[in-house]
């Protein structure tokens, strides 16, 4: 899953090299906590959030196959 927000992620950015993503996982859940440079955490969020909406809506799509449940949270 992480291999999947990573290409995500990295294809909205354009420093690419200052993506970070930790994973948390516990029984069923996984979380990712994302971090990208300040210049390109607006394209990663979106106009009213609806970018970051959507990557969170395509990462419960892939962790349903897998049959977890996922959060992703963007952090400064």
């Amino acid at each position: 899953m992480k291999d999947v927000l990573e290409l995500i992620i990295t294809s909205l950015v354009s420093n690419k090299d200052e993506v970070s993503i930790e994973e948390v996982a516990s029984e069923n859940n996984v979380t990712f906590k994302v971090t990208v440079s300040k210049d390109d955490m607006g394209k990663v969020i979106g106009k009213r959030g609806k970018v970051a909406q959507s990557i969170r809506t395509v990462m419960k799509s892939v962790a349903g196959k897998e049959n977890k449940k996922v959060n992703v949270e963007f952090e400064d």
